[in-house]
């Protein structure tokens, strides 16, 4: 069986929550929680809620809290929050204001 994929262009914007059992991509805005089995957002991106998903690669903003066994956040992400996680790495140039916690 095939992974499926849901994609969120930047001419999207959605309020309240979202949730995707398999892959989500997304450039877009979303003010409420996001839950995926694998997220990935892009540099023009606007979150502001809390991510549930056992992988996270972050490239754009994020205005809330991460819970997710491994989190990436590449140098054009802006994150504000707590991650709660197993594995990060950040690449150079991100902008944090987090607190990061293993579990």
């Amino acid at each position: 069986m095939s992974e499926k994929t849901s994609v969120l262009l930047s001419d999207v914007t959605i309020k309240g929550n979202i949730v995707e059992k398999e892959k989500l991509m997304t450039d877009s805005k979303i003010e409420g929680d996001v839950t995926a089995d694998s997220l990935q957002t892009f540099e023009g991106s606007q979150i502001t809620g809390n991510i549930n998903s056992s992988n996270v690669s972050l490239g754009g903003s994020l205005k809330g809290n991460v819970n997710s066994d491994k989190v990436r956040i590449k140098s054009s992400a802006n994150v504000d929050g707590v991650l709660n996680q197993k594995n990060l790495s950040i690449e150079e140039g991100a902008q944090l204001k987090i607190k990061a916690e293993t579990y």
